[in-house]
């Protein structure tokens, strides 16, 4: 899922799987090991003085059983057949249900769906007679039908129609060949859900739990006009919570949904976000006056929060962030030997240690996270990334190559698209001061709020892009597809047979060991033809209202989620 990254406010993916988390973890943090000793040593102080002002907003009010939290950006929009950023998906989880959903244990559990049975080539659901939409109507299986089938529709030109190619004729229907009723999908009746499968998938069952495959009721969808998504009243919700208010660019405000089927396990009544920023002094001033129960840290506010002895928590959030090229004919960046020689410019350490500085981000040494496994054991560390060691005499060999391939004596400047936040800005202005000294290269920034920057991605409008990807589900394939010549989400439309041949085994494959060879093929593909520079993988320091509990972080699926906390009685 594409992500943004400001100064460690993200709002992707973790929660570690017990002891392998624990070693990753560690393994991730090295660097930092004398730093991280020394904020797990520290404890709350035994007051954040003060308290809200008569009449203000309180991160944690016991009395209205209400937190109050922030938003880095405001979500684009909420239609879960288009959305494609891990901020939405995160308001998105706590509005509607799947079949399937992640639990506190950050395993997957019944939703909308009581119980199923997967057979290898089909699977069968069935639907829990209490599961209601927010005005009272019955969830059915049309419901599933109706959305999978909208989300596949060419005319609805969804970027993750690919996401349930697994499916029987989904792909076909895609390309325009064949109608929608030809998805693998039928509701036998209100109650029970059938789907049968282009292909043996090794991951069908994780994918129940992920946005796209969400329901979407027909009438409610066909009476917005369009607009389905764009607003609150223009959204109906089945999952925990429902969205009362959202005041674009200000506001948004979620409230305990009272028709939603497991009431016993939502314990919060009102989740307030009155605030959309990630300017980290506001958010640190913020958390310091109690008007919000949790924020993330970047390495500006570490010197604060070790000063008013807060008690720090961290974790790798399973996100990967690199700059993308634009493989569109017209563009500079299609030729080989330039992004070769970008490629061998730059170190991504020196980026990581030097730079941005932040406590918990590793350099990237692949488009495969570290957190992903293998057959027996972590991918990485059974299928080590080949390493890229910068060479400037090198870099300035394919730069040469590159402009007599162009047929130009310099090589013009390059747009950089990139976001509006803090690290976006630090980053960008690395790498044009790094192509500048090392190759004479001149990058332009074009700096776009977070919505824009997507559309931009999305046209084209770029050389390179500063992008990341936080995971869909748990399985390598949600990064090995990414460069797929047929995923809307390759922005920069690199078109590789050999890396698709790779991703179809990958897809079709049941046998582990195969599988990931696949990935391991794919992962070498990316760093030999330069698709990406990687940066780092992105690890986060957040602290929380020692009055708030039950917060549940993960890599795939909705992160934080909220809809296991709970207010405890707590001195402050």
């Amino acid at each position: 899922m594409n992500t943004s990254d400001t100064s460690g406010t993200g709002n992707t993916l973790d929660s570690f799987s017990k002891s392998a988390g624990r070693q990753l973890l560690v393994y991730a943090l090295m660097s930092i090991a004398g730093v991280a000793a020394l904020m797990v040593a520290l404890s709350w102080a035994s007051s954040l003085t003060g308290g809200a002002s008569a009449g203000s907003q309180l991160g944690v009010d016991p009395e209205l059983n209400m937190i109050t939290l922030t938003l880095r950006e405001e979500p684009p929009q909420l239609n879960s057949t288009l959305q494609t950023d891990n901020i939405s998906g995160m308001v998105i989880a706590h509005l509607i249900e799947g079949l399937l959903r992640y639990d506190h244990n950050n395993q997957l559990a019944p939703g909308v769906a009581e119980r199923w049975e997967s057979t290898g080539m089909d699977a069968t659901f069935w639907l829990r007679d209490n599961a209601l939409w927010s005005d009272g109507v019955l969830v059915t299986a049309h419901d599933f039908v109706f959305a999978w089938r909208t989300a596949v529709d060419p005319a609805n030109a969804s970027e993750y129609a690919f996401i349930l190619f697994p499916l029987e004729n989904a792909e076909e229907i895609n390309k325009g060949e064949m109608p929608v009723e030809a998805l693998g999908v039928t509701a036998i009746d209100d109650r029970t859900l059938k789907v049968r499968l282009a292909r043996p998938t090794a991951y069908f069952e994780k994918l129940m739990a992920f946005s796209t495959f969400f329901p979407i009721r027909e009438d409610f969808y066909n009476q917005t006009n369009g607009r389905y998504g764009a607003d609150a009243h223009e959204l109906l919700y089945n999952g925990p919570f429902i969205l009362s208010r959202w005041v674009h660019g200000a506001n948004l405000r979620m409230e305990k949904n009272p028709y939603y089927w497991n009431p016993d396990r939502i314990k919060l009544d009102v989740i307030e976000f009155p605030y959309i920023t990630s300017d980290q002094n506001a958010l640190v001033n913020l958390f310091t006056d109690k008007k919000i129960a949790y924020t993330t840290l970047g390495a500006e506010s570490l010197e604060t929060a070790l000063e008013k002895r807060w008690h720090l928590e961290r974790f790798m959030d399973g996100s990967v962030f690199y700059i993308e090229f634009n493989f569109r004919s017209h563009r500079l960046t299609h030729n080989y030997h330039l992004r070769k020689a970008m490629q061998l410019a730059i170190d991504p350490a020196e980026l990581v240690y030097k730079v941005t500085k932040i406590p918990g981000y590793v350099p990237a040494e692949s488009i495969f996270p570290l957190w992903l496994r293998g057959v027996d054991d972590f991918f990485r560390q059974e299928y080590p990334a080949q390493k890229i060691t910068p060479d400037l005499e090198a870099a300035k060999k394919h730069l040469e190559i590159a402009k007599r391939e162009l047929g130009i004596s310099e090589i013009p400047p390059l747009v950089m698209l990139t976001g509006d936040n803090p690290i976006s800005n630090i980053q960008s202005e690395y790498y044009q001061g790094a192509f500048k000294k090392n190759l004479g290269l001149d990058i332009k920034i074009d700096k776009q709020i977070f919505k824009q920057r997507l559309a931009k991605m999305t046209s084209g409008d770029f050389d390179m892009v500063l992008a990341g990807w936080g995971p869909d589900y748990d399985d390598p394939l949600t990064f090995g597809d990414l460069f797929a010549s047929w995923n809307l989400n390759n922005r920069g439309r690199y078109n590789n047979p050999e890396l698709d041949r790779q991703v179809y085994i990958a897809q079709n494959e049941i046998d582990p060991r195969t599988r990931m060879e696949a990935f391991a093929e794919i992962q070498r593909i990316i760093i030999e033809d330069v698709v990406v520079l990687l940066s780092y993988e992105r690890g986060l320091v957040y602290v929380t209202d020692p009055r708030l509990k039950g917060i549940v972080r993960r890599q795939a699926g909705a992160d934080p989620d909220f809809t296991n906390a709970y207010i405890v009685d707590a001195a402050n």
